[in-house]
């Protein structure tokens, strides 16, 4: 296989976790005998610095012509006092509303090795794996009118959905059931919202479409006590946009650390943008500590959802868990018992569990 990849590694820490990115994707390419070529363009603060603007036309174009992108982070307080139109988080929503990238993936899953940093009990969080999917690019963050009115004594925001925005959403929700454990909690407030009664709607007239999976609705209320009282019993959580917001970063207290958390941003052809979940910690950039874990995990989402490699994607989950199994973290994570190391460190590790894990597996299919 021959895919183009671009890179953007942002500022703080994403440069170093994208580097990591990179070497892991060339590892994966040289064991299966594939052809990955790379670009690196620029985004957020560093776009600002460099050319005046949160997002290039030059960035645009590039990441136009790929098929896949990376992002390590953007953002840190140097920025902080720029106008709008000049913070390094305009660059992350503008490449997003160039791209259409309308569906975010966010799993969670709990690693056995950091489930004591877990706020909830051992036993509530154990076996946590899940993922969220939110609609990105409609809603009550892009609905107009939103404003200040009567001098500022009132304001209005609006919640709008198309139906096809609403469709495209829930199919992607069916589709990641049909890979996983085949079940689809979708998430509305249909008791109250007529936004909601649309959304249920549609759920209702796609699932004949996708057979193999259960499907559930549940109200947004419920659906949060859920993930804290019962995570276990969620598999795919389908929902719009300010609800996935809010239920993802709930569920991200799960896993025990936010490092460990991988995202996707997505187009119906599966292209797709990925990036680690957590910020671009100015404060330790440049030292080549960070936790480049939740990235890692970001490269299996895009070998699995963009490139259909699936033996791929699962060697590269299979040797972060190793690697927290062995005790392997960087000073972020908490493993009892473990060896801290650096990010070079950590990606090495997980280099050389991938190439012995699909060492192991080549053997066990020369005796099947």
């Amino acid at each position: 296989m021959k895919k183009h990849i671009v890179l953007l590694p942002g500022d703080g820490i994403g440069p170093e976790v994208t580097a990591s990115a990179q070497r892991v994707l060339e590892a994966i390419a040289e064991e299966f005998d594939h052809t990955f070529t790379y670009e690196s363009k620029a985004i957020g603060g560093y776009a600002i610095d460099e050319y005046g603007t949160p997002l290039p036309d030059d960035t645009t174009a590039a990441c136009k012509q790929a098929d896949a992108i990376v992002l390590g982070a953007v953002g840190g307080p140097k920025w902080d006092q720029n106008p709008s139109h000049l913070r390094p988080e305009r660059g992350l929503l503008g490449i997003r509303k160039e791209l259409n990238l309308f569906a975010n993936l966010r799993p969670v899953q709990g690693f056995d090795n950091l489930l004591h940093a877990s706020p909830l009990k051992r036993e509530v969080v154990q076996d946590s794996d899940l993922l969220i999917v939110r609609e990105l690019t409609g809603g009550l963050y892009f609905g107009q009118p939103s404003e200040r009115r009567n001098d500022g004594a009132s304001v209005v925001d609006t919640l709008a959905y198309d139906r096809s925005e609403i469709e495209r959403i829930v199919r992607k929700g069916f589709e990641a059931a049909q890979v996983r454990k085949k079940h689809l909690t979708s998430v509305d407030k249909a008791n109250v919202l007529e936004s909601s009664k649309m959304w249920r709607e549609v759920v209702e007239e796609v699932k004949s479409d996708y057979p193999d999976v259960t499907v559930d609705h549940m109200l947004v209320d419920a659906a949060a006590m859920r993930l804290i009282t019962n995570p276990t019993s969620f598999d795919v959580i389908v929902t719009e946009n300010m609800f996935g917001d809010i239920l993802s970063d709930e569920a991200s207290v799960l896993t025990g650390s936010l490092g460990m958390l991988p995202s996707a941003s997505m187009r119906e052809d599966d292209f797709g943008l990925y990036e680690p979940v957590h910020g671009s910690a100015p404060d330790i950039a440049g030292q080549g500590i960070a936790n480049p874990l939740a990235t890692l995990l970001s490269v299996a989402l895009l070998l699995r959802h963009s490139f259909h490699l699936e033996n791929e994607a699962k060697l590269i989950e299979s040797a972060v868990a190793d690697a927290l199994d062995q005790g392997y973290h960087t000073r972020d994570l908490h493993v009892k018992g473990g060896q801290v190391i650096n990010t070079e460190q950590m990606t090495g590790i997980i280099i050389d569990f991938i190439r012995a894990n699909s060492a192991t597996t080549s053997i066990m299919n020369c005796y099947a």
